[in-house]
């Protein structure tokens, strides 16, 4: 096996040029799958997809329309009943590239500058796709997968992944699988392998508040009629108190804690106050009072405003008292908090809260739960030993703070755990202008994962 394994290494080590034009050719693709002018964009990113797995000699490919963008699937079970099958997820939609005048580069053209490549999709998670299909098929290319092996590739999970739920269920045994790979997290430095274990969930709303039924003069009106943009930002500055904690009720009865274990190894993590301050150019950090950085983002529940609207906001004055505002409000949930339970309180709050002088309502846009992964269990061990082979040093282990909602759905549907491992790196701006994927790094990633395919061949 070690020898099948070193072969392919080599294999990628000789065609890493090309995977890295390949990887340029997805990310020109404007695959942004809330815009509904790129829809006919994504369905082209889905067939450039199948085509991949195609080339690879998988079987059963097939393109799976869904109520909005569809779900690509493929499988090699060639090495039989004997070995395990691993299910490896992936994502090939991509954020939009606002605001475009802060990219220094075309979002949509790939462009090299020193180690890293730019455009929107190279980390998250179009690179990490690329780093999946390369490994396999430098095994294929090389003696044959040492395991079975299908593939999940969707279209939605920018938008919240609406119709995997769906899909997962209706395709059970299509699915069927002892282990999942996802490689949608990142890493916490170039030279520090990392295993994650734990995503935090999601409940996400929209915030909308009325006062006047139209705009109004503010010399004429103001001082008579509660300015709904002022409400609102009131409202939103009560959702969290003096010591950083969110005042929403009952937000925290669920909450779990670290236990002494977990709080020990979070300790190890080389992410203080300057790995944060380091990465985000802010002048100090903030946040729950009586935790550590790392905790905070990653075992600690947190609430935030992704967006603000109401009024004027062109260039100039206009002296209007806005008839409406809205704020986009996303809550990162940790272990047993319910998205659900989570939306009873927001409403609750805003009963006690919001004034009569004002109209209100909340939309439920998108929700799922925290997903812990047992570290104990084999894939996770051939994962370890496959990063501390490639970089020559053992791994770290984190929960990170983002949310992956489908780790949590293979879970509860397939009964099957999920690996997380990933390749970008913290500055990788994803979602934000100049994004990028460092290039060593993905040719590592590309190395880890044909070794830990290899490994569980060998377990």
């Amino acid at each position: 096996m070690q020898e099948r394994e070193n072969a392919a290494v080599d294999y990628a080590e000789l065609h890493k040029d090309r995977f890295l034009d390949e990887l340029k050719d997805y990310i020109r693709i404007a695959s942004i799958s809330t815009d509904p002018l790129s829809k006919d964009d994504v369905y082209r990113a889905a067939q450039w997809t199948e085509q991949q797995l195609l080339n690879l000699g998988l079987q059963n490919v097939k393109i799976y329309p869904t109520d909005r963008h569809p779900i690509v699937y493929g499988e090699n079970l060639e090495a039989g009943t004997g070995k395990p099958t691993l299910l490896i997820y992936g994502h090939y939609d991509v954020q939009p590239p606002e605001p475009l005048e802060l990219w220094e580069s075309s979002a949509f053209e790939p462009t090299v500058r020193g180690e890293n490549l730019f455009g929107r999709g190279t980390s998250d998670m179009k690179g990490q796709v690329i780093v999946t299909l390369k490994a396999v098929e430098a095994l294929m290319r090389t003696g044959g997968l040492p395991i079975n092996v299908k593939f999940l590739l969707e279209g939605e999970e920018e938008i919240g992944s609406p119709n995997l739920p769906k899909f997962i269920v209706e395709h059970k045994d299509l699915l069927k699988c002892d282990f999942a790979l996802n490689p949608d997290t990142g890493m916490i430095g170039a030279d520090i392998p990392t295993i994650t274990y734990g995503l935090r969930g999601l409940a996400y709303f929209e915030l909308r508040i009325w006062g006047p039924d139209h705009d109004l003069h503010s010399g004429i009106y103001g001082g008579v009629i509660h300015n709904p943009a002022i409400a609102l930002c009131e409202l939103i500055a009560g959702m969290h108190d003096k010591d950083g904690r969110i005042a929403l009720p009952g937000f925290y009865d669920k909450v779990r804690t670290l236990d002494e274990e977990e709080r020990k190894q979070f300790n190890l993590l080389p992410m203080d106050d300057d790995f944060y301050l380091k990465n985000t150019g802010a002048p100090k950090l903030t946040g729950e009072s009586g935790y550590m950085p790392v905790e905070r983002v990653g075992a600690r529940p947190t609430l935030d405003v992704n967006g603000l609207l109401s009024g004027f906001t062109g260039q100039g004055s206009k002296t209007v008292l806005p008839m409406k505002a809205m704020a986009k409000i996303s809550m990162r949930l940790v272990p047993d908090q319910d998205p659900k339970e989570v939306h009873q309180q927001l409403l609750k709050y805003l009963e006690e809260k919001a004034p009569d002088t004002i109209k209100w309502e909340v939309e439920e846009m998108t929700g799922s739960p925290a997903s812990i992964t047992d570290r104990n269990i084999s894939a996770v061990k051939a994962i370890d030993k496959a990063l501390e082979r490639t970089w020559g040093k053992k791994p770290l282990f984190r929960r990170e703070g983002g949310s992956v909602p489908v780790v949590g759905q293979m879970q509860e549907i397939l009964g099957v755990e999920s690996v997380m491992t990933g390749f970008g790196l913290p500055d990788d701006n994803l979602h934000g202008p100049n994004e990028k994927i460092h290039i060593p790094s993905f040719y590592r990633g590309i190395e880890a994962i044909t070794r830990f395919l290899c490994i569980l061949g060998e377990d």
